[in-house]
């Protein structure tokens, strides 16, 4: 399919043709949410923690004696049932990352490109490149192309300047190609991708 090319000016800069097997398949929101859960999964930190009774510190005396003070029998203030006490089956340190097979994931990057093309929510630029990192700069640049919030995918490398110039702007995102994700894509109200990223995603996932 063809797509104009714009620059950063809004300016026509041309057109480029998209692969129809990356940009326009047929959209599958289940394996796309299988990814974004695979991806938020991997994210968790996992250091949640309770200590058991083992780990406890108290005395290992008894309580009070067996027999004649009306109450339940007792050997160890450690026990879950007392203030203080170890936590029974409570949460230990873990990994909530668990593997996702590789088609499944080219699957769903595929369908989310696919999405913002068919919604009319990806635009490409020739470049996403600044002679210096001024934000104020860029911020002019980008005031007339209404993106909202925007991710912009750059080809291997993402230049410096632009990079350090648009670190300032909020709910603009900036990534190698390398680095394009589901959960950042779908958040996104308008992918933009240089020619260069388009090059590259096609690479990746031809």
């Amino acid at each position: 399919m063809q797509c104009d090319i714009i620059s950063l000016d809004n300016e026509r800069a041309g057109e480029i043709q998209l692969a129809d097997g990356i940009f326009g398949i047929v959209v599958r929101p289940d394996i796309m949410q299988r990814v974004v859960l695979w991806q938020l999964a991997g994210r968790r930190a996992g250091t949640h923690k309770t200590k058991t009774r083992g780990e406890i510190t108290a005395t290992g005396a008894k309580a009070y004696r067996q027999k004649g003070t009306g109450g339940a029998r007792h050997g160890s203030r450690k026990s879950g049932i007392f203030v203080g006490g170890g936590r029974a089956f409570g949460p230990l340190l873990r990994d909530h990352g668990y593997t996702l097979p590789k088609k499944v994931r080219r699957l769903g990057l595929k369908s989310a490109l696919s999405s913002k093309q068919a919604e009319g929510k990806l635009v490409v630029i020739d470049a996403a490149a600044l002679d210096e990192p001024k934000t104020a700069a860029l911020v002019k640049r980008l005031a007339s192309l209404d993106w909202g919030r925007a991710l912009i995918i750059d080809g291997g490398e993402v230049d410096d300047n632009f990079l350090r110039a648009a670190a300032n702007i909020p709910g603009l995102d900036v990534l190698p190609s390398q680095g394009a994700n589901v959960y950042d894509i779908l958040r996104a109200d308008t992918l933009v991708l240089t020619k260069a990223g388009v090059e590259a995603l096609e690479t990746r996932l031809s």
